[in-house]
């Protein structure tokens, strides 16, 4: 899962839509257990970076596993109210996370 996570990232940058981030925003992402996947993508009005590791001071944070979040690049899964209840995804902010949705075109 690893590897496809950074095919996965390495080609976010391919799939940005500028214009769709007003502001800078750094996410956060806690994708699997305690020996999870850390990364910090940064959306800004014209670019977007991807890089493995955790930022402090993130804007928003996401942890929810690694599956559940390909899953959610590719436009099969969105979470709602319950996952968000469930603990099956967290986050500071999830109004937010449509700002990665949009930016990317998830599912499209």
């Amino acid at each position: 899962m690893a590897e496809d996570l950074k095919k996965l990232f390495g080609d976010l940058k391919k799939k940005f839509q500028p214009g769709v981030v007003g502001q800078t925003t750094t996410f956060y992402l806690s994708l699997g257990d305690e020996k999870s996947q850390k990364w910090t993508v940064t959306l800004g009005p014209d670019d977007c970076s991807a890089v493995e590791g955790k930022v402090e001071n993130a804007d928003v944070v996401l942890k929810t596993s690694a599956d559940l979040f390909v899953r959610m690049t590719k436009g099969e899964y969105r979470p709602g109210v319950g996952d968000f209840l469930s603990g099956k995804v967290k986050s500071n902010d999830p109004e937010k996370l449509e700002l990665l949705e949009k930016a990317f075109a998830f599912g499209k």
